[in-house]
C-alpha cells in the first residue's frame, strides 16, 4: 500500500466535530464531521451506483448546518474506514484513497 494512503492514526472529535487521519507519508489530514457525513460514499446517499466514488468538496468549507456525532469510527480491512453515525446511518465505507483525494481537492479549493 502506497505511505500516502495509509493510515497510522485516526482520531474523532465530536466536540470539535473533527476527524483526523495521520498518513504514512507524515501529512495529516482533518476532515469536518458534516462534509464526511455529507459526503458519504455509500450508494444511497450518492444517488446510485454510477455516482459512487464522486463528492463534493465544497460541504467541507461551507458552514455546517448541524453537527454531527460519531459513535464509532472503524477500519475495514486494510482499505477502508467505516463510521458509524448518529443518525443511525452506518453503510459507507470511506476508502482510504477517497478520502486522501477529498483531502486533496479541499485544500485545492481553499487555494482558489
Amino acid at each position: 500500500m502506497e505511505k500516502r494512503v495509509q493510515p497510522t492514526s485516526i482520531d474523532v472529535s465530536n466536540s470539535d466535530q473533527v476527524l483526523s487521519i495521520a498518513w504514512a507519508d507524515g501529512h495529516t489530514s482533518r476532515f469536518s464531521l458534516f462534509g464526511l457525513r455529507k459526503n458519504c460514499p455509500c450508494v444511497e446517499c450518492r444517488g446510485g451506483h454510477d455516482k459512487m466514488g464522486r463528492f463534493e468538496p465544497e460541504l467541507f468549507l461551507v458552514e455546517p448546518t448541524r453537527t454531527y456525532k460519531v459513535v464509532n469510527a472503524a477500519t475495514v480491512g486494510n482499505h477502508a474506514l467505516k463510521i458509524d453515525w448518529d443518525d443511525g446511518h452506518n453503510s459507507g465505507m470511506y476508502r482510504w484513497d477517497l478520502l486522501r483525494q477529498m483531502d486533496e481537492a479541499v485544500q485545492a479549493r481553499k487555494k482558489e
